[in-house]
């Protein structure tokens, strides 16, 4: 597990439908300020009334897109994490409102891994994205076969010159 130095003392909010999701990003992220939310209303109300560095946001079943515009307004670094949106349209609409990675649950086990990547980036003052396609491009080749990419090549290309 990476353990980058960035993540510690960061508060965190993660929203999820699952409880069980919720735990284990709860354990995996030892070391920061966790705050759980199971549904839409919840994770609101924790947006209105605490601050945040970091969300990670469920796309199914509790609003995502709808908290990922939340995040922005309140200036929290969004992070979306799926099990069913798993197609390239959900990557491109993550990445053109404004979150700064796309996670599949199954890779979840390496959130420091990722969350440090988007940290890193801010602090070098680059696109979060930079290293997302390295990290995923075999993921999404046995997800969705070798020529996923050119779905939206034109998208994906800007993705690799990050």
């Amino acid at each position: 597990m990476n353990e980058c130095g960035l993540l510690k003392g960061k508060r965190i909010l993660i929203v999820d439908d699952e409880v069980d999701v919720l735990e284990t990003l709860e354990e995996l992220l030892d070391g920061c300020e966790i705050r759980k939310a199971n549904s839409y209303t919840e994770a609101k109300r924790l947006f209105e009334t605490e601050k945040f560095d970091i969300a990670i946001l469920d796309i199914m079943g509790v609003q995502g897109y709808e908290l990922l515009d939340l995040s922005n307004q309140k200036r929290v670094t969004a992070v979306m994490l799926t099990a069913h949106a798993l197609e390239p349209e959900s990557v491109k609409r993550s990445y053109k409102e404004g979150a700064a990675s796309f996670l599949p649950k199954e890779k979840m086990t390496d959130i420091k891994l990722y969350l440090c990547d988007v940290l890193e980036a801010q602090q070098k003052d680059r696109d979060p994205w930079w290293r997302w396609l390295a990290r995923f491009y075999t993921f999404w080749k046995e997800e969705l076969g070798k020529d996923w990419r050119k779905i939206d090549q034109e998208f994906y290309d800007k993705l690799k010159k990050l």
